[in-house]
């Protein structure tokens, strides 16, 4: 199945920062646009980093050391509490996602990382967006019928070569209930994995509706031994 893209749900309204952008600039951007960060750039729109309001908080706290806040990239506790522009505050490396990623591809290097946004950036690696965990949680927003249509058209149809009256696809709240009779080149199992794989999807159900044989296919190889 193809997920909805990166670029589909990101926003592309970004405020931006360079190197040489200074402290009470960034504070006043920070607060004007009601955001919690500022990618930094340079004159080519590359990213460079990013400045959070944990790093401008560091000239509040002062300079004292403290190694378990260095864990992150970019200037020590220290220098930050020090540091008067944004070439001396931001975090690095800048986690980026490319354009064409998959909402999947977005959401595992969010975990993976820990982090509630991603940098969006072309082919030539310009800044072009923003996407964040509220923006892909937005595939959950699909109709019934979107998600339906779907799982008939490019699941039954396309990916399993089955008619699409063989069976009954119900969504409600995204919700997946299957019913009817699978061709014996399909189980179950399988299907039920791909309507997963579709966006906004939240559970998936198949119910047979044929015998003992549709109900061994509808068991997954494990159940049905013995």
């Amino acid at each position: 199945m193809s997920h909805q893209k990166v670029r589909d749900l990101m926003s592309d309204a970004v405020v931006r920062v360079q190197g040489g952008t200074p402290f009470k600039e960034i504070a006043h951007l920070l607060q004007e646009y009601d955001i919690t960060a500022v990618p930094v750039v340079d004159d080519q729109d590359r990213p460079l980093g990013v400045v959070s309001e944990a790093d401008l908080l560091y000239k509040i706290r002062g300079v004292r050391e403290d190694h378990a806040d260095h864990a992150s990239g970019g200037p020590s506790q220290p220098d930050k509490a020090l540091a008067t522009d944004a070439a001396g505050l931001m975090t690095t490396p800048a986690l980026c996602a490319r354009e064409d990623w998959s909402v999947v591809d977005a959401a595992r290097v969010m975990a993976r990382h820990g982090v509630k946004r991603l940098l969006v950036v072309d082919d030539g690696g310009r800044l072009i967006g923003v996407v964040s965990r509220s923006d892909l949680l937005r595939v959950f927003l699909r109709t019934d019928q979107a998600i339906r249509t779907e799982i008939v058209e490019e699941v039954l149809v396309k990916a399993l070569g089955e008619a699409p009256s063989a069976v009954q696809v119900d969504v409600t709240h995204g919700h997946v209930v299957l019913s009817g009779h699978l061709s014996s080149r399909v189980s179950a199992p399988a299907l039920e994995e791909l309507c997963r794989d579709v966006d906004g999807v939240v559970a998936v159900e198949y119910r047979p509706l044929g015998g003992a044989a549709e109900q061994r296919r509808a068991m997954r190889p494990w159940d049905a031994e013995g």
